[in-house]
Order: C-alpha cells, then structure tokens, then sequence
C-alpha cells in the first residue's frame, strides 16, 4: 500500500514543488484537521476506503514540517482526536499513523465532534501554529445523526474553516431521518459552494483528492481565519485629567486591560495602542511597540497618571493622525474606545467625525461628570451600540464584556 502512495506522492511532488522532503509543501501551510466519519452509517469496508482516501490528501498536500501539518478525529458516539498536528509531521509517518485508525461504530454524532475539534484541537499545547489558517474538513457519509449547526457557528468564531466532504448522499427514503437536509449549507466557512466537496461513493476516489488539495491551499479563499479576535487594532484614549484622581485612574488601566485580554496579539494579529490625554496627549504606546498580550498588559499596568485639564477633541485628533495614520493600508479593522469623565474645553463632534470617516469605528465610555451629549457625539452609528454610561468608576467592570461584543459585531458586520 504504502508503495502506491509513495509513487502517487512523487508524482504530486512535480506538481506541488517537492513535498517528499520533510520541510513539506511551503506553499501549501494550513493546519488541518481531518474529521472522519467512524459511525455505522458507514461500517467496516467504506470506513477503509475513506482512510485511504485521507492518506492520498494528506500525501498530495505535501505534509511535512513548513508545510501543512496534519491530525485526525473520529466521529461517531463520542469523537475521539486519533492523532494531533504536533504527533507526526512526515507524510510517511502520517499514512500509517491513519492506516493504524480502528473503526468505532455508533452514530454520526457530526456535531459532537466538529465542537469537539474546534474547542480542543487548536491548541498551541497540541501543535497549532500561530497566523496559519485552520482547517476541519469534515467527512459524512451519507448524513448526520445530530445538529450541526451550532458547532458550525462555535468553529466560525473561532477563526476555522469548516470544508464538508459529503459521500453519498442520503437515498429518499432515508431522508425522512435527516435532521436538517440543509445541513451542510449551515455548518461550512461560508455557503458559497467553495467550501462543500461531494463524492458520489467511496470507490474509485482517487480522481477526487488533487481538487479537493487545490481548495485546502487556496490560502486567499480560507474567509474564516480572519476573526474580531486576532484581526482589528484597537486603541484606547484615557483621561488623565484631574478631576479622575489616583484610584479611578487605576480602574481605568483594569477596565482596558480586561478589554485587551480578549483578543489575540502578535505582528500578525490584532494591535493594542494607548494615548493618555489632559490638555496635552501623550502616546502610551503604539499599535507597533508591543506585538505580544504578556507586553501590552505590562505596558498598561506601567502608564502613569498625568492629571491636567481636558481636551478631549485635541486627543481624538491626535489619535486619529499618529496612532491610526501609520497603519491606514493596514488590512485590521480600527477601534478607538474613549474613557473620559468630564466636560471637554473644545469641541468633539468635528474630530470624533474625522475619526469615523478615516474608518476608525468608536466606542465613547461617559463616567462620573461627562456630559450625555458628548459622549453620543462621539460614538460611531448606530449611537446607542457605540456609547455608554456610568456613574461611578467601578462600574466601567460591567462595561467589559459590551465593547468586546461590539467591537466583534462591527467586525462581522464589515465582512459581510
């Protein structure tokens, strides 16, 4: 067996610049986990064929250490990870690894396992990389047996894009037990027909596998690697005014702290940058000084206190040319959250509308004396989504989990 895979692998090697050296197919990275269909809809003898199947792509891709990297899980009662991306980086060492595989049996509980792979797989633990796209390419034979919807949405939020390999589809009268017969639509990346591959049987495939190798290193076509969380630049604007004091500084500092936790920073990734401002602005930190989340939350705990007056306007201002400016060709998406809490010497309306047309979307955040109007002037339409209210200082900790269901709102709402 393994000798007709090693000719079919020489000859992809031709085509896909070398892959039987172990750095693998460059080309070609994506971290890839291969969801197999181990349930009795299926049995013994199609189960083989799929495994084959499996073997063939992952030699065509031109699996190796720089370049796909990839694992297996077993759909059926309970999914079970065969194999992590980090276990076996040679292509050889991969085919036997799926060729060892036992069938299960039970049901095609799909959606199970593809949570089950979305929430455990992509782990830096088990061997993801970081900026490389991640793939499910979920095999279905025939149907199955639970909703996958929701698991769906779980890996798109997660930044992973979900292929649907569906074999032989479910005959009429088999219908009747199909959940949802537009399951597929409701669990891929996108339903725009890229990210769905049907095979009519599980004999003869091997026509199948180069097609199915081309989507998986289509790099400019995985729209699901690009999430709120590792793909926006947000910057926070602070008050260092007088009338903040100490103590409500430092509630400041935890409530863009919390805020920045959430999302994921790196030179590829999302970017954090922070200005401090009074009648005067002083950058804190770019979107460029800090390209790690241990950093950016060192820098944060490290601003100090300025205390001054309040120019708010003049900050926005500032922001918008220094700290956006720099980084407009950028493919991020731009936030800027504003925390203030009292009445600004010049006018916000004209800068925080300069700020929306160069794309920056903005969050204003009133506490304590800052007028009502102000701080809706300054939010990004829709309003009453961008700005928000407290009285006191400690209540800026409720405000958290609002900005980070915002700012991923936006972001959707731009992809769409």
């Amino acid at each position: 067996v393994l000798s007709r895979w090693t000719s079919s692998f020489s000859v992809a090697g031709k085509r896909l610049k070398k892959p039987l050296k172990k750095i693998g197919n460059k080309d070609c990275k994506a971290d890839i986990a291969f969801l197999i269909d181990g349930s009795y809809n299926i049995g013994q003898r199609r189960f083989n064929l799929q495994k084959n199947f499996v073997g063939k792509v992952a030699v065509m891709l031109g699996t190796g250490t720089e370049g796909p990297h990839v694992g297996v899980v077993q759909a059926s009662e309970h999914p079970k990870t065969e194999f992590y991306l980090k276990n076996f980086t040679a292509a050889k060492d991969v085919l036997f690894a799926i060729k060892e595989i036992g069938f299960r049996g039970g049901n095609s509980n799909t959606g199970k396992a593809l949570k089950h792979t979305a929430q455990r797989f992509f782990s830096q633990e088990n061997g993801v990389r970081r900026g490389i796209p991640k793939i499910i390419v979920v095999f279905i034979d025939g149907w199955p047996s639970d909703n996958i919807e929701e698991a769906g949405i779980v890996a798109r939020e997660l930044g992973i894009n979900v292929f649907i390999v569906s074999v032989a589809r479910p005959t009429t009268e088999e219908q009747g037990m199909v959940q949802d017969i537009g399951f597929v639509d409701k669990a891929v990346c996108r339903n725009n027909s890229f990210f769905s591959y049907h095979i009519p049987t599980w004999f003869g495939t091997t026509k199948y596998v180069k097609p199915l190798v081309q989507k998986l290193c289509s790099h400019e076509q995985m729209l699901c690697s690009k999430t709120c969380y590792n793909s926006v630049n947000i910057a926070f604007l602070i008050d260092g005014s007088s009338s903040v004091g100490d103590n409500n500084f430092r509630l400041m500092l935890e409530f863009i702290s919390n805020v920045a936790k959430a999302f994921e920073i790196s030179d590829i990734g999302s970017k954090i940058a922070a200005v401090q401002f009074t009648y005067d602005q002083r950058m804190e930190f770019s979107f460029t000084d800090y390209t790690t989340k241990e950093k950016v939350l060192s820098a944060m705990r490290g601003i100090r206190y300025m205390s001054g007056g309040t120019a708010t306007g003049e900050a926005i201002s500032f922001t918008t040319r220094n700290v956006f400016g720099p980084v407009k060709d950028e493919p991020n998406k731009n936030f800027l959250v504003i925390l203030t809490d009292g009445q600004s010497y010049d006018d916000v309306g004209g800068p925080a509308a300069a700020a929306h047309k160069a794309g920056i979307t903005v969050f204003s955040i009133g506490i304590a004396w800052a007028p009502l109007d102000d701080v809706r002037d300054m939010a990004s339409e829709p309003r009453d989504s961008h700005n928000f209210f407290t009285r006191e200082f400690t209540g800026l900790e409720q405000i958290v989990p609002d900005v980070i269901r915002g700012i991923c709102r936006d972001f959707l709402d731009s992809k769409q």
